[in-house]
């Protein structure tokens, strides 16, 4: 029986090729992203440890992180790292180095004024000289060091990326004006700052000191031990020296670069588990293809395996058989798919490097785990999917029909599988509206468990659904294609239980993409409308790292040419009947022309009268409404009474409270800046835009953002997580596209009597091809069609859930892109008949009509 199995194997081999592919193509996904992850995560690890070189000991002022919250905590008389700590810290026993450590956010302009590189990654440091005038953290390839305010330092690859050479004037900014320097040295570092491509600035000390902290202040210090001193022992000599306050915390330079590996091990894990997903989900698809292909090979080999069963084969040995045609199946495909992986792991690796040329690179690691997990998911897909294929082939009895075709379904079989799939399906959907009736996190549990009982139900019942659908569209193939479209619409419902595994693989790939396209295009509907639909300015003008303005900054953009209108938008946090809440400050006068909010009673010149305006739902809570008077208690701890003079409906920009600027300053002389309102003589021009970058200096830190600018900002962001889902998914869908063709060619296989007799009776070889064409179509958008409506569904529950969350979101069904899903689909179908039609046109007539 094993020899038999091995033979079919190799006699069937153009038939199983699709088979393996779609194994092979899974398991090299899997593969590939567990090579990714393991190198990527190897060479992150490799890089990172090397900051931690001459670290022995670190000392770091949580408190310290900007400028801003250490002048706060200076003014409140916290203590800090100072010169006086680097000394006490020197002059331990165990000490053979003290390095004061200046850190700060630092852009950098290039010499067109903008930004060179991300915010998130551009930092500024002081240079910590030696006595010999040099620095061992930042070697100078050349020039030297920065000795005064006029002066800085620049990494190699920021340097080379603006063109800067030794000499040059650099604009560079913090968080206050820009400073006008002079490039002094081009360093080489091993910084991850550098490494992951971010930009490093180094200034004197004292400079760094002014401009990233407060004068004598330090981020942190760093010690290096003596050699034969431990480095546990140099941290206990040191913690009696560092200052009282929960804001310092102290580590050896070990536990630093194991908690540095940790949080890169679990950042690699996760994107490994992100990646392994829509690897199970290219499986799962592959998994029909499969047991499609099984199905039919034993429907084929009927007579076969009966004659097997008459001369003494038991049901476990013709199991048996078809198992072991798995099995040889799958070990092939498997192994090929970790070579194959090999090459994903390493065309992901490229493919990061060219998107981000400094992330850091390594030699590929395949780990035993790999290969195990990668041969044995390979192995085991093939295998289960063709188990029930193998009980089906174990039940055919020795007198069975000797003519090839499948087996009929009986009726009580036929009950049964469409009893199970009602069932599921309608426990799904249910699960699935009862998430979405509670309108908050707590229904998306019974979401997510209703879509995968749904799409199971609806995946069982696809069979039962492929007629009356595909019957819909009879007439239309009937219309434009005459007999080969009845001939395909025939086709396509002959055996619905083969049609729906052909579906079922564009399904599952259609309900995912089109319901990350719902989601995607509500939630960037509702952040649009929540952003900018209070807003009237023109432009807004706030710092590119999200931290506070400059108080210079305001007056500066008001007296811009063409500005007929500006107001700073601050924010601080005061109480309001005993509840801490954000209030929102905007000049009164110009609170009309920069904003709008839709008013359910009072007025927005209240504003003016020193009094509150709140949204609907701040007068709901507190139980307030126009002319009601709130308890105010502010920063010093005196409080007061404000009026509520208006409510309105929530206005995402605006904010829960407004206050009048004018009232804020009373009781917080300097509020927090985010943004700058302004708005134009002739609204948003190009012109305006440069006088308002002008205004601030040309401050690479500082944007300039039209409504529109705004908008984009968001949908850029959902634009490229959709972007790279649909990457993800590719892989699934082009799975999918090797079901649709597999079970094509096997189709027309076992239909050559049938296409004989077709052309004997005149059908020519172009309606051949059309018909086998229209009939790919057809299943292929049954399946997309199936998909969209699933996706657009459980997106619409999805969404429910999440209105607590976002306010004003909505489900907005994209019909434009969702026809194009479909038009895809129908595409996809049609290149994917290709091969077999031509295949079926080239039948030799009376060869074809002699096939038993």
């Amino acid at each position: 029986m094993y020899r038999t199995a091995l033979r079919n194997v190799l006699a069937h081999k153009g038939r199983l090729l699709m088979t393996a592919l779609a194994v092979m193509l899974g398991t090299a996904f899997v593969a590939g992203t567990m090579i990714f992850s393991d190198t990527f995560g190897k060479a992150m690890r490799d890089s990172n440890s090397k900051s931690y070189s001459d670290v022995s000991v670190q000392v770091v002022d949580n408190a310290a992180g900007s400028r801003a919250s250490a002048r706060q905590k200076s003014e409140s008389g916290s203590a800090a790292l100072t010169d006086a700590t680097v000394q006490q810290l020197a002059a331990l026993p165990g000490t053979a180095n003290a390095r004061g450590v200046v850190s700060g956010f630092t852009g950098v302009a290039d010499r067109g004024g903008n930004l060179i590189g991300q915010f998130w990654s551009a930092r500024g440091a002081n240079f910590a000289p030696g006595q010999d005038g040099k620095d061992p953290r930042y070697p100078m390839a050349e020039g030297q060091g920065p000795k005064n305010a006029k002066e800085i330092a620049l990494d190699r690859r920021t340097a080379d990326k603006a063109g800067y050479r030794v000499g040059d004037t650099v604009r560079v900014a913090a968080n206050g004006p820009v400073v006008e320097a002079k490039l002094t040295g081009i360093f080489t570092t091993d910084d991850p700052v550098v490494n992951t491509g971010g930009t490093l600035t180094l200034f004197d000390r004292a400079t760094a000191q002014q401009l990233l902290l407060e004068p004598g202040r330090y981020s942190s210090i760093v010690l290096t031990a003596k050699p034969g001193t431990d480095e546990d022992a140099l941290l206990a000599q040191a913690e009696p020296k560092v200052p009282s306050g929960h804001q310092f915390v102290i580590e050896t330079g070990a536990k630093l670069k194991a908690d540095e590996q940790e949080m890169i091990t679990k950042g690699t894990d996760s994107l490994r588990t992100v990646l392994l997903a829509f690897a199970g989900i290219s499986l799962f698809v592959g998994i029909f293809i499969i047991a499609n292909t099984f199905t039919m090979l034993v429907a084929q080999r009927t007579k076969e395996l009966a004659l097997l069963r008459a001369i003494g084969a038991s049901r476990k040995q013709v199991t048996r058989s078809v198992l072991v045609e798995a099995l040889a199946i799958g070990t092939v495909s498997a192994v090929a798919g970790l070579l194959a992986g090999v090459g994903i792991g390493a065309g992901m690796q490229s493919l990061i490097r060219t998107l981000n040329e400094n992330l850091p690179q390594g030699s590929l690691v395949i780990k035993p785990l790999t290969v195990a997990v990668t041969l044995a998911v390979g192995v085991l897909v093939t295998v289960l999917s063709a188990l029930l294929p193998a009980m089906r082939a174990s039940r055919i009895a020795p007198v069975a029909a000797m003519s090839s075709g499948d087996q009929p379904t009986s009726q009580k079989g036929l009950v049964v599988r469409n009893t199970i799939g009602s069932l599921l399906a309608a426990g799904g959907l249910g699960l699935i509206g009862f998430g979405a009736s509670t309108g908050d996190d707590s229904g998306r549990m019974p979401v997510a468990l209703g879509a995968f009982l749904a799409l199971i139900g609806v995946f069982v019942l696809l069979p039962l659904l492929s007629r009356p659908v595909i019957a819909l569209v009879g007439p239309l193939l009937r219309k434009l294609a005459g007999t080969p479209g009845k001939l395909a619409q025939q086709n396509a419902v002959r055996n619905p239980r083969r049609t729906a595994s052909t579906a079922a693989a564009l399904t599952i790939g259609l309900t995912l993409v089109s319901g990350l396209t719902v989601m995607g295009a509500s939630v960037t509907g509702a952040i649009d409308k929540a952003v900018t639909s209070s807003m009237k300015a023109d432009y807004l003008v706030g710092a590119a790292n999200g931290m506070d303005l400059s108080d210079k900054v305001p007056a500066e953009i008001a007296k811009a040419p063409g500005v007929t209108a500006s107001s700073p938008l601050t924010s601080v946090y005061w109480e309001l009947n005993g509840v801490t809440k954000s209030i929102s400050g905007l000049n009164a006068d110009s609170f009309d022309q920069l904003t709008s909010v839709k008013l359910t009673s009072g007025s927005t010149a209240a504003l003016g009268q020193g009094q509150l305006l709140v949204d609907q739902d701040v007068a709901t809570r507190f139980n307030v409404t126009t002319g009601s008077t709130m308890t105010v208690t502010y920063p010093d701890r005196s409080s007061g009474q404000l009026t509520v003079g208006g409510v309105y409906e929530k206005a995402g920009m605006v904010g829960p409270v407004v206050l009048a600027n004018s009232e804020i300053v009373k009781h917080e002389p300097k509020p927090h800046i985010s943004e700058v309102l302004v708005k134009g003589k002739d609204g948003a021009t190009g012109a305006l835009k440069q006088s308002l970058k002008d205004a601030t200096g040309a401050n690479p830190v500082i944007e300039v953002k039209s409504k529109q600018d705004v908008r984009d900002g968001f949908s850029q962001a959902i634009t490229v997580i959709l972007n790279l889902m649909y990457g993800l998914l590719a892989m699934s869908v082009l799975v999918a596209i090797l079901g649709v063709i597999n079970t094509l060619a096997m189709s027309v296989f076992e239909r050559k009597r049938e296409i004989g007799m077709l052309r004997a009776i005149g059908l020519d070889r172009r309606g051949i091809k059309r018909m086998v064409r229209l009939e790919s179509v057809v299943i292929s958008l049954f399946g997309a069609g199936i998909g969209i409506l699933l996706g657009c569904f459980i997106a619409w529950a999805i969404n429910s859930t999440l209105k607590s969350s976002l306010n004003g979101l909505t489900t907005v069904l994209p019909y434009g892109q969702l026809a194009l899903f479909l038009l895809l689909a129908g595409l996809v179908g049609l290149v994917a008949a290709l091969w077999p039609a031509r295949r079926a046109a080239k039948l030799d007539i009376l060869a074809s009509i002699k096939t038993d």
